[in-house]
């Protein structure tokens, strides 16, 4: 088994190792469901083993294949709340290949700022998340030496849209990363919402109608450029798998220039405050991220829950 992390800046100091993180085994999944599913339903041996999905094993891939993988899209759009954040924050760790700095603007930092946001800390919300890197055009400009992808292969970029419904000036700037006309190679969206909206399901599922209309009103492209298939005429007891075989045709021809996942919210810690307990505690988490997998699918967005491998993890702030 190989540390995937052992040419990181600070690996020793950071003491982290990808094999804390992940144990891998055999078989790998063999196609993108069964991997969406195996990751949401896997969990840990103990807590804070590592990682493992169920049934089948994710890759761990080098920095180089993430480089290459992200290439393969004009632009990574990650939208959402501070969960999201971690995610853009975890992705600029990889293809900067830092894990004392990685997920932060590090070149601007004061001496102060180099000693808190150092590390696990780089992701300290109220100390660190003003420094945190939310577009590879920053690093490109600023320190375009620690960009281990090559240059300007790769577009990874977040806006965070914390609530429903959404104000006008974040929608203008998801606009804005939007051409009109159809780019070389595919948009990819990463979408994670709950929390800020005190997993309101509703609200959710309004918020994320919301960014998908806006994005095909505005960037026809995204949805197919054919005819998309109608439902057939049916006898009344075909008509439920008339309707899932729709669904399943028009996700097939939507998501190979418009794929789109969306993240549920992580378990909650021993520090999550007592007044939120009933509202976002783990009962209503996974109540929530069952019913938004349900939801989302139904939309053509494919699903990661977080709450099965996050139960038995150390939270970093507690909560």
């Amino acid at each position: 088994m190989v540390d995937t992390f052992a040419s990181y800046k600070y690996r020793n100091t950071c003491n982290i190792s990808s094999l804390d993180l992940h144990a891998p085994f055999a078989p790998l999944c063999t196609d993108r469901q069964s991997l969406v599913t195996a990751m949401s339903s896997g969990g840990r041996i103990g807590h804070d083993a590592p990682y493992m999905p169920r049934g089948c094993d994710m890759r761990w891939f080098s920095t180089e294949e993430i480089c290459e993988i992200l290439g393969r899209f004009e632009k990574v759009i990650i939208l959402g709340d501070s969960m999201m954040r971690h995610v853009v924050g975890s992705i600029n760790v990889l293809i900067r290949k830092d894990l004392g700095y990685g997920a932060v603007t590090d070149w601007n930092f004061s001496p102060e700022e180099r000693q808190d946001c150092f590390c696990n800390y780089q992701f300290n919300v109220k100390a660190c998340s003003v420094q945190g890197i939310f577009k590879t055009a920053d690093v490109v400009k600023n320190d375009p030496e620690s960009l281990a992808c090559p240059a300007n292969t790769i577009d990874v970029i977040i806006e965070m849209m914390i609530r429903f419904p959404i104000p006008s000036d974040e929608l203008d700037r998801l606009r804005a990363l939007l051409p009109p006309k159809k780019p070389d190679r595919p948009y990819a969206f990463i979408l994670g919402h709950g929390l800020w909206n005190d997993l309101d399901l509703q609200a959710t599922l309004d918020w994320l109608d919301q960014l998908l209309d806006m994005s095909k009103q505005h960037a026809p492209w995204l949805a197919s450029s054919g005819t998309k298939s109608s439902t057939p005429v049916t006898r009344p007891k075909d008509r439920g798998a008339a309707v899932a075989a729709a669904a399943k045709r028009e996700r097939k021809h939507d998501s190979g220039f418009w794929p789109r996942l969306f993240l549920t919210p992580n378990a909650a810690g021993k520090e999550k405050p007592d007044e939120w307990i009933t509202s976002q505690g783990n009962k209503a988490l996974m109540v929530f991220e069952e019913a938004v997998g349900m939801e989302v699918r139904r939309r053509g967005v494919e699903h990661i829950g977080t709450w099965n491998m996050s139960i038995q993890s150390n939270k970093f702030d507690g909560v």
